[in-house]
């Protein structure tokens, strides 16, 4: 049964995050070595309030988890500036945009958080996720074929990866404008972006380090 917190949790970011946001990486990560938790935390956006009861205990748990990475990411200073900085050209879309940048960034500073590879993180995720392909929304699982052929998770470390996913973006978006140009509006300010990511990140490791532990 979910508590009166969770369910809190639930109605705010349900109605926040109209938009699927592929920002994968970070979320994955932030799971750990727990599978349950790391499938929960795959599929949150993917998931309504009413079909969360449908799941184990712990993939509730990495569902949980998202929601409130998500909360703190959004209220965090340091994003927030971030935030502020893509809204003059983003519009609305820029805490959007800002989450996928920040999966570009940890691709790209994948060394200084993890002593493993991201190619042999990724490969061994991409396991994790096809042995548990079965209770995965359809709207996600159906696609995790093309997502290991292609290598989302490596290729969103890739200035043409991003392009590809902003363009994707703009097919589902009300105002696809707004999106235009973002991977330039990371290579503007890169050095202040990857700045700000490596001052946020790994506060929000301890932060999930403190709930996992509670």
């Amino acid at each position: 049964v979910l508590n009166l917190i969770h369910k809190v949790y639930f109605i705010f970011f349900f109605k926040k995050h109209k938009l699927t946001v592929v920002n994968f990486l970070a979320h994955l990560y932030l799971s750990g070595e727990d599978e349950e938790l790391l499938i929960g935390n795959f599929i949150a956006d993917f998931i309504r309030n009413r079909e969360v009861a449908n799941y184990s205990e712990g993939v509730q748990k990495g569902i949980f988890l998202h929601r409130k990475i998500d909360f703190y990411t959004d209220n965090h200073l340091v994003v927030r500036k971030g935030t502020q900085r893509l809204r003059a050209r983003h519009g609305k879309y820029a805490p959007v945009v800002l989450d996928v940048l920040f999966d570009y960034l940890l691709a790209n500073n994948w060394e200084k958080y993890s002593d493993e590879p991201i190619a042999n993180y990724t490969k061994k995720v991409y396991a994790i996720l096809t042995k548990n392909q079965t209770i995965l929304p359809p709207k996600i699982g159906n696609r995790l074929p093309e997502m290991i052929a292609d290598n989302w998770l490596v290729k969103y470390g890739w200035d043409d990866g991003l392009r590809y996913v902003f363009e994707r973006m703009k097919r589902r978006v009300s105002q696809p404008l707004l999106l235009n140009n973002a991977v330039e509006s990371l290579k503007t300010d890169y050095d202040l972006f990857e700045q700000e990511f490596n001052e946020f990140f790994p506060e929000v490791i301890a932060y999930v380090s403190e709930l996992r532990e509670s």
